[in-house]
């Protein structure tokens, strides 16, 4: 298969990209500024390439999924894993802030589906995997922006998943759990606090095990429109 991961140059997108490279999948790992740590990543990987682009950027987006489809002649999983937050009370977030986490983490993936939606009806079929989060769906003090840009990719993905159903495309959303990855790691110690009291096993998400259950589900037939909380905290 050939899988494109956006944010792929760190983090959970760096073990997304390398669960599916162990299955012996062709990889696009995507970044933004960090093309050193991705195309490190992709140095790991049988057939990869090192795609930079702004997610915010249709353009951009655009020119990422083209090159992909050129070297490769289709796309048949997309994660939508980029994103940004801003730890902030409402009141104290400005506008500008406020929308750079909503493009980046919203009209980041809605340009990366359109852009290689069209190329998954055209093949009749594929997978489209959005990760979004614990706060879209029970919110976070001090995440408005991150909270509000992940409950519109739950919406986005129930969408894509009735529009694109017909042709065989599954379209699904993933809530990974609190990992202490770059974002985790830089929340406030009340933030990983409070996440890990509220897991029942009192255990922060593992990178590695949210990758494999994402390869599996790009896998799987028959299951759209679902919203797969791999988080111990009840939703």
């Amino acid at each position: 298969m050939v899988c494109l991961v956006t944010g792929s140059s760190r983090g959970l997108g760096k073990a997304i990209a390398l669960a599916f490279a162990r299955k012996g999948d062709r990889v696009a790992v995507h970044y933004k500024d960090k093309r050193d740590e991705a195309c490190e990543v992709s140095s790991l990987i049988r057939e990869s390439v090192a795609l930079k682009a702004d997610v915010r950027n249709p353009g951009d987006v655009i020119a990422l999924v083209e090159e992909v489809i050129h070297r490769w002649e289709r796309i048949d999983v997309l994660v939508n894993n980029a994103g940004i937050t801003i730890e902030k009370l409402l009141v104290n977030t400005s506008e500008r802030e406020f929308e750079d986490v909503v493009n980046a983490n919203l009209r980041g993936p809605f340009h990366f589906i359109r852009a290689a939606g069209k190329y998954m009806i055209g093949q009749q079929g594929g997978h489209i995997i959005n990760v979004s989060s614990y706060a879209g769906m029970k919110g976070k003090k001090g995440l408005a922006a991150y909270s509000a840009s992940k409950a519109g990719l739950i919406g986005l993905t129930k969408t894509a998943a009735r529009e694109f159903a017909e042709y065989n495309i599954m379209v699904n959303a993933v809530l990974p759990g609190y990992m202490l990855t770059d974002m985790g790691v830089a929340s406030s110690d009340r933030g990983k606090e409070k996440a890990l009291n509220e897991n029942l096993i009192r255990e922060f998400a593992d990178p590695q095990r949210v990758a494999e259950f994402i390869c599996h589900l790009s896998e799987t037939k028959g299951i759209t429109g679902q919203v797969f909380n791999l988080d111990s905290r009840v939703i």
